[in-house]
């Protein structure tokens, strides 16, 4: 039986609401983090990174414009907030990182969210941006399942299937460590600890070193809109834009194909770390992840996926190419469309 707004409204919702963290990294280890960002550059867009196409982009988000933006290109929704990577596959890419990563205080705080045995950290990010529009739409991290994780999938599917309820026996447990170190205007976090159906709630400013032990991949939340309104636009920005830090002057740089085309102050920058790790309740589930006896394929998914969407009396042609099949992902995007239904951007927030 396909499940009702209602259950998908409580299968999106964290196993606990996010807890506070303050003090997260020594200044040592933020000093050391920046070196990183700094030496290791430019980095690409998070959308450039992410999306293939602007239907892989709406099947991840909240957006209630999501209809007109699919007439878009890549380009077109383009936003300047730049990713990269520390650590993947449990594996840190950088060793004057490795204390960051190879947390044990993280691995208790993720052990402790959520009252299980065990834990491994998995992946180590980072989002960095001065102001620009980021809009007001809110999302939810990829959705790990056993067999189909991002190492194999695109984010698109894992949130798809995270989305339908279809899957939750296969659920990989995740929690996160999240810091910020920004002091500018707005540039806030918003979540939806009771479902995108309940009310939002706001981790507000001072961002300095301040972090949260979340559920992100079964928690609507957005990063917030940063700087002023004002100081938001930049002309020529592109999905292929990069980001990067030139030492001669001490600022950052947006550029499109090699011309600058914004620079930001270092007190302009929010910077954004998040830390992951996937947890076991005990050690039979610790095997089962490991073993992959229980494993999901990506044919058993899109047959499962199809299956539900004719139970529906959905009409869609069975794709040759599920991965990209545009008309096939609008398909999925219509049938598992839920989304907050309240939002700060109704009482003001800019």
């Amino acid at each position: 039986m396909s499940p009702t707004l209602q259950q998908l409204n409580d299968i999106l919702k964290p196993v606990a609401p996010p807890q506070v963290v303050e003090g997260v990294y020594t200044d040592d280890q933020h000093a050391r983090i920046l070196d990183v960002l700094k030496q290791h550059g430019p980095w690409q867009s998070i959308i450039a990174q992410t999306f293939s196409s602007v239907e892989e982009l709406v099947a991840t988000s909240s957006g209630p414009d999501n209809d007109r933006v699919l007439n878009f290109t890549l380009d077109d929704i383009a936003n300047a907030h730049f990713r990269g990577f520390f650590a993947q596959n449990s594996t840190c890419l950088y060793p004057e990182l490795e204390d960051c990563f190879y947390n044990s205080r993280f691995l208790d705080l993720a052990r402790n969210y959520w009252g299980v045995q065990h834990a491994r950290p998995t992946m180590m990010l980072f989002n960095l941006c001065g102001p620009h529009h980021s809009g007001l739409t809110s999302h939810l991290d990829a959705v790990t399942f056993r067999g189909v994780r991002y190492e194999n999938s695109p984010t698109w599917l894992m949130n798809v299937m995270g989305r339908s309820g279809l899957f939750t026996d296969h659920l990989v447990k995740m929690a996160q460590v999240i810091t910020w170190w920004y002091l500018g205007e707005n540039g806030t976090f918003t979540y939806w600890p009771d479902g995108p159906l309940g009310e939002p709630q706001r981790l507000e400013h001072p961002l300095w070193n301040k972090g949260v032990v979340v559920q992100n991949e079964a928690m609507f939340h957005r990063g917030d809109p940063v700087g002023r309104p004002d100081e938001r636009d930049i002309e020529g920005l592109k999905h292929r834009s990069l980001l990067g830090y030139d030492a001669d002057r001490g600022d950052w740089a947006i550029t499109t194909d090699d011309q600058v085309i914004r620079r930001y102050r270092p007190d302009e920058m929010r910077l954004l770390v998040h830390w992951n790790a996937e947890v076991y309740t005990d050690h039979d589930e610790l095997k089962k992840n490991m073993d992959h006896s229980d494993d999901l394929t990506h044919d058993m998914v899109f047959e499962r996926l199809l299956a539900d969407l004719r139970d529906r009396g959905v009409s869609v042609a069975e794709p040759s190419d599920p991965m990209h099949d545009k008309d096939f992902i609008r398909a999925l995007i219509d049938t598992y469309a839920i989304a907050p239904t309240t939002d700060w951007a109704t009482a003001g927030a800019v």
